[in-house]
């Protein structure tokens, strides 16, 4: 089997045990039930996962990379909210994307209280951080090792996951999402804020 066609199923996977964690919750879900969501055998389901709180990590994988990717274009003369707001404009939202969306939201909800969850979350957040640190150091025209660069991926990456966390929240307690304001250009702000005005800005080319 192709490395992608692992990728996917590992991914189907990751969402079915994602809606089933918060239908009914992560005790209540069993491995058989996510198995069988997916067509797998439970023999087969632990082949592709350690147990069965790990079957959420790819989701939460995935939309990190899509968040380090989505910096990775950032363009030098654009600053970071504009960069997020056309991002944002311009975003598929087709109904699949808007199904793994909510995926992501519930289980960021969830790993507020399931340790094991917050496990996953908090490896995403880890990652994300350690790639921020390549993009800060070249967008500063800096070292990567530069302490500084360090602290910048540190203090945004920690921006990013409390507003994330504080978003999903709010919309999984059923607030309108246009309630939320511009909650992209707060996260920009934010990051321009905690990092005391060295990253959000446009640089020069």
């Amino acid at each position: 089997m192709s490395e992608q066609r692992q990728q996917r199923i590992r991914l189907e996977i990751s969402r079915e045990a994602a809606r089933l964690f918060w239908e009914q919750g992560v005790a209540a879900t069993t491995g058989e039930q996510i198995a069988a969501a997916v067509g797998l055998s439970v023999r087969t389901l632990w082949r592709y996962f350690r147990n069965k709180e790990s079957c959420v990590e790819p989701v939460l994988a995935q939309d990190g990379e899509e968040f380090v990717a989505l910096l990775r274009r950032w363009p030098r003369d654009v600053s970071l909210e504009d960069h997020l707001m056309e991002w944002a404009m311009n975003r598929t939202k087709d109904p699949d994307q808007q199904s793994f969306d909510q995926a992501v939201i519930k289980m960021t909800v969830l790993a507020e209280k399931e340790p094991d969850l917050r496990t996953a979350w908090l490896m995403t957040n880890d990652r994300i951080e350690r790639a921020l640190v390549e993009i800060f150091a070249d967008r500063l025209r800096r070292s990567p090792d530069d302490i500084e660069v360090r602290l910048h991926a540190a203090a945004a990456t920690a921006v990013v996951r409390v507003i994330s966390e504080d978003v999903s929240t709010a919309l999984m307690a059923g607030a309108d999402p246009t309630s939320l304001g511009n909650t992209l250009g707060q996260m920009a702000r934010a990051v321009h804020t905690a990092t005391g005005g060295a990253v959000g800005d446009p640089v020069d080319p």
